[in-house]
């Protein structure tokens, strides 16, 4: 994105990476920042939804920022341990059913994996034993080893072993199918209908940045998304990017006040807190 942005603002894209606390260090590092336009926050699902729900953040994430843009998303999918007895997504909800507490999923406290294993126990009414990791890796390895049963998984960590034939992808938690693995239907062609989940990704500016830097910013990732080298790399790495019409500034702001109605009760319901 930075590069594909060099273009049309006239200038390069520095990227900072601002580590620590989920994101929340550079997320408010933005959030007091001058809004002059020089230093936006590139974050998404985790740093502007989810971690409003379980942190106590110094900012807030709908009213201390402007939107610019959506970029991607990176819808995930149901996998499971090669040697689970369910051959479809079906057949595997009533597996879940039939062992209560008993079926395991493999998560990490606060990511992806977790609020979408406690968005699959709220869907389908039963409870599952969720096994806390460090990372989605470690996980996904004890999944192919058979020791856990299920993880709803990125694409990036997931396909290889589905390609590979050492795990089971039984849905993507998504409308459409993915570009990169055509073949593996939606929530809605399988089985459990709006069952709809993605690590999404954009753009923002600290709170009154003026409306024609906005315009300018959005228009320089409008340029960058149209370009096939940004388009090839982000298809690369297992992104969907979103249609023209969705990258402005209304789309985003109705887009994050949509996800945060979403999942901030999923969240809070699930007791999903920051381990001390």
């Amino acid at each position: 994105m930075a590069e594909g942005m060099r273009g049309p603002l006239g200038q390069p894209v520095i990227v900072e990476n601002v580590n620590g606390a989920a994101g929340t260090i550079g997320v408010g590092q933005v959030a007091r920042a001058a809004p002059d336009g020089y230093t936006v926050s590139i974050g998404g699902w985790n740093t502007h939804v989810v971690n409003g729900a379980i942190y106590e953040l110094s900012y807030d994430v709908l009213k201390d920022f402007e939107p610019i843009s959506l970029i991607s998303s990176n819808p995930y999918i149901i996998v499971a341990r090669k040697s689970l007895p369910a051959n479809n997504l079906k057949e595997l909800v009533d597996w879940l059913k039939a062992n209560p507490d008993k079926a395991t999923a493999g998560i990490c406290n606060g990511c992806p994996q977790h609020v979408f294993a406690a968005f699959l126990e709220s869907t389908i009414s039963s409870r599952i034993q969720l096994i806390p990791y460090r990372s989605a890796a470690p996980a996904t390895q004890d999944l192919v080893a058979g020791r856990i049963d299920i993880i709803v998984d990125s694409p990036i960590t997931a396909l290889p072993q589905v390609r590979a034939g050492t795990i089971k992808a039984y849905a993507v938690t998504a409308k459409s199918r993915l570009t990169q693995a055509p073949d593996i239907p939606t929530v809605d062609e399988a089985g459990l209908p709006g069952f709809y989940g993605s690590q999404w990704f954009a753009l923002w500016a600290p709170k009154g940045t003026p409306r024609p830097v906005i315009d300018k910013l959005n228009a320089a990732v409008e340029t960058a998304l149209a370009d096939p080298i940004v388009r090839n790399r982000l298809t690369d790495l297992g992104l969907e990017i979103f249609p023209r019409e969705q990258q402005t500034p209304e789309a985003l702001a109705a887009f994050q006040k949509a996800e945060i109605e979403k999942w901030w009760p999923i969240i809070k319901a699930a007791n999903i807190k920051v381990e001390d």
